[in-house]
């Protein structure tokens, strides 16, 4: 087991943001914030954010986006996310390319940090 903690990214508080176990690297849940613990305004600027952080991750580990297998996307606003679903799309492809895993949207009622609107986990091939 390697755990997988970027110097880009905040760092974690009670947690890893990557563990690379075996063939496979599972990425703590990332919210849009920045190395300093800043979180982005607003969704589609979060979401860009929580998938820069993924691929922080992904890359720390030696790995890439076309290796993730599995995504959970969790929102709080089915609203926010149904009226800004294009520009969404559009950071996806700028981060993963045409690249789909098998994927989950969960709604939730809320997220642990403050202003969090979206939070993305990941699971990914190492090999």
């Amino acid at each position: 087991m390697k755990i997988i903690n970027p110097s880009s990214l905040a760092e974690p508080r009670g947690y890893n943001h990557g563990i690379a176990s075996g063939n496979f690297l599972f990425i703590a849940g990332q919210i849009g914030w920045n190395e300093k613990g800043e979180i982005a305004n607003g969704l589609v600027a979060q979401f860009d954010r929580a998938l820069a952080n993924i691929t922080a991750v992904l890359d720390s580990a030696g790995t890439s986006a076309e290796k993730i297998v599995r995504l959970t996307i969790f929102i709080k606003d089915k609203e926010d996310y149904m009226n800004h679903r294009k520009e969404i799309g559009q950071v996806y492809r700028k981060h993963f390319g045409k690249h789909f895993p098998a994927m989950s949207l969960l709604i939730v009622k809320d997220l642990l940090e403050a202003g969090a609107l979206v939070e993305i986990e990941a699971t990914a091939e190492t090999k």
